[in-house]
């Protein structure tokens, strides 16, 4: 009775993943691409994968790597990147409540936005569970790993400029943005944090502009709203 409650589990839990593996093929070899390029090895790329699992980031991470950013610099635009994990994951906790620590402890690493919209949407309608939501990140996460190191070791047989791989990280973000374009506010900020960003651009040496302006955006975006609600 266990086993066939586990199969079930388990079939249920992969089919849910399946459209989050089917996007994180082409990105994911998209990035593999890129850290190729940057001169990142297949074990480095794995190992990135493994311990970041968070595209967006090893996106940003390669792209400063190729640019020549400092570690700090690194580090902090990935940090304020993934902030919105806290959200995410406060999100799945008031759901999931107690449960046993080591399954949440492997949830929470499996967190992307995908595995988010499609976990909490089901957890949050009662027919979902710890074992099936751990099925679907982990599912994605094994997609993730292998379609990035299939990127570097095939990378090479990929021209400089076909396909657009080169301009794989622009229209990543091009995407990630438009989703989070809901309302006029969110866009207002978005106009924002461009405008910040080219005027600091001329300010401030290196990529930590990047950031100062996305957090000036968000502060500014956060007072417009509270205003807005209030009136």
């Amino acid at each position: 009775m266990k086993k066939m409650e586990l199969s079930h589990k388990l079939t249920q839990g992969g089919a849910a993943a399946w459209p989050i593996c089917l996007g994180y093929l082409p990105i994911g070899l998209a990035f593999g691409v890129l850290a190729q390029k940057a001169g990142l090895s297949p074990f480095q790329v794995a190992l990135m994968s493994m311990f970041v699992f968070a595209g967006s980031s090893q996106f940003i991470a390669v792209s400063m790597l190729s640019a020549g950013a400092s570690f700090t610099a690194i580090v902090a635009t990935t940090f304020m990147v993934n902030l919105r994990h806290l959200l995410m994951s406060s999100s799945l906790a008031a759901i999931l409540g107690r449960k046993n620590r080591g399954k949440l402890s492997l949830f929470a690493y499996g967190v992307t936005d995908e595995s988010f919209a499609i976990n909490y949407t089901r957890l949050s309608a009662g027919d979902w569970g710890l074992d099936r939501s751990l099925v679907v990140n982990h599912t994605a996460n094994l997609m993730w790993l292998i379609s990035t190191v299939a990127g570097v070791y095939f990378g090479h047989l990929i021209p400089a400029h076909a396909m657009g791989i080169d301009y794989a990280l622009t229209a990543m973000f091009i995407c990630l943005l438009i989703f989070q374009l809901k309302d006029r506010i969110a866009i207002l900020t978005a106009v924002m944090a461009g405008l910040l960003a080219m005027v600091l651009s001329l300010m401030i040496p290196g990529n930590a502009y990047v950031v100062l302006a996305s957090m000036l955006a968000a502060a500014i975006g956060v007072i417009i709203k509270r205003r807005s609600a209030r009136d």
